[in-house]
């Protein structure tokens, strides 16, 4: 089959977004702690809240509204996440998807910049076209190994970053609010009211891997208590600053770099770069933009590194996609298979063995290098993602390897639960 039509580019729009997560100042909420810490709990006890988060009182998030996803709300994140999986030979399989409502552990995602509102920071009403379309792509599936708490919270915009890039005069913004004071208050607000002892999994992606590294930096490193409840870091799209030749002592002071699938307390973090189109010397990812060190690079597909397949989740339908919601122009569903192996009727599609991943440093950079494996049968021959050289496979740093993390995140819950 001929390859997908090329994706048309939009780093206009996009360019910067790393840089979101460092328009925020250190203001954040008010919250009452105690010096004391708890004794280490089971993922199945309920408790009281950890003393870091005990007496908090919610700032904004005792508002169903300010959740894209809760437990008891699941919102877009109880839409129908089946896939179809289409093999090399084009044999056209569907995977039903099932949420487990009484799943162990936690997780806590915070998405990327996709608000395409007019002002600086975005408002309340979450899109299920933009905020809520990347819950879906990047943290729904997690329904089956965890439970999804998907805070809404006021981003830097598109319209912002695109006018910094530009030079041109800003959108509104009397700058009194700021992302991170918002991802804070969410996560306090979790902590106190639903955690309950439970092990807890991060991840973001892009703006929201940022908001994710300062609140391990400032709320998660540095608390025994709460770090104790750490499952594991999913940082996608972004650099976390390791020593080299170490896994933990740059960003972060006791949080490591994952290595091995029952390893918990951890990051995952990986930027996704073509094979065929490694990092150019302008790229934005793999190398931290001050300081000494490097950037760490986690394959979620084999985190003792090495090649190895990536077990990817697609959008179906490639007009609906992310780059529909940023305005631009996606290809048909059918250009994932001909129709002559019949037609995907599901809203997700998973590609065995096109792609393939391995953390590599080439140029003084480590990302995760993305090689697709091109066959001569009516499945497609490539994948969507590219924008420009600097950012490589941005937007689809997560779908590669949704899979990946979620059967990390289910064999991290076990671990977590077995520790002393």
């Amino acid at each position: 089959m001929h390859a997908l039509s090329p994706l048309r580019r939009i780093s206009v729009i996009l360019t910067f977004v790393a840089l979101a997560a460092g328009c925020s100042d250190a203001t954040a909420p008010n919250t009452t702690a105690s010096a004391e810490e708890p004794a280490a709990i089971s993922s199945t006890t309920v408790a009281a809240p950890v003393a870091a988060s005990a007496g908090y009182r919610s700032v904004s998030y005792d508002d169903p509204a300010h959740w894209i996803c809760r437990p008891e709300a699941p919102g877009i994140c109880g839409s129908d996440l089946d896939a179809t999986v289409v093999a090399a030979d084009g044999t056209l399989t569907v995977e039903p998807f099932h949420a487990d409502p009484d799943a162990p552990i936690d997780c806590f995602y915070v998405y990327p910049t996709i608000s395409r509102d007019q002002s600086k920071v975005s408002d309340w009403n979450a899109s299920p076209d933009e905020e809520g379309y990347a819950v879906l792509n990047q943290a729904a599936r997690l329904g089956s190994v965890c439970r999804v708490f998907a805070p809404v919270y006021r981003q830097t915009t598109l319209t912002a970053l695109a006018s910094a890039l530009s030079g041109a005069t800003g959108p509104a913004g009397d700058g009194t609010v700021q992302p991170y004071d918002d991802v804070l208050d969410a996560w306090k607000t979790y902590m106190a009211e639903d955690n309950h002892g439970r092990g807890v999994v991060l991840i973001g992606h892009s703006q929201g891997s940022g908001m994710l590294s300062r609140l391990i930096t400032e709320e998660i490193d540095p608390r025994p208590e709460v770090r104790a409840k750490l499952v594991s870091a999913y940082l996608a799209g972004w650099t976390v600053k390791v020593p080299d030749g170490a896994d933990v002592g740059g960003d972060f002071k006791d949080v490591p770099v994952c290595r091995a699938e029952d390893q918990v307390g951890c990051v995952v973090t990986w930027a996704s770069f073509r094979s065929t189109a490694p990092p150019p010397a302008g790229a934005y990812f793999g190398k931290p933009r001050t300081g000494e060190g490097v950037a760490g690079c986690a394959n979620p597909a084999t985190l003792g590194g090495g090649s190895a397949e990536l077990h990817n989740y697609f959008p179906a339908n490639r007009k609906a996609s992310i780059l529909s919601a940023l305005g631009a122009t996606g290809d048909a569903a059918s250009t994932w298979v001909d129709a002559s192996a019949g037609a995907v009727s599901t809203p997700f599609v998973s590609l065995p063995g096109l792609v393939t991943g391995e953390c590599v440093n080439a140029g003084g950079r480590n990302y995760l290098a993305v090689t697709v494996h091109a066959d001569p049968g009516p499945r497609a021959d490539d994948i969507p993602g590219d924008l420009t050289p600097e950012w490589g496979l941005h937007l689809v740093d997560v779908s590669l390897v949704m899979g990946d993390v979620v059967d990390l995140v289910r064999s991290q819950s076990a671990a977590w639960a077995k520790r002393p």
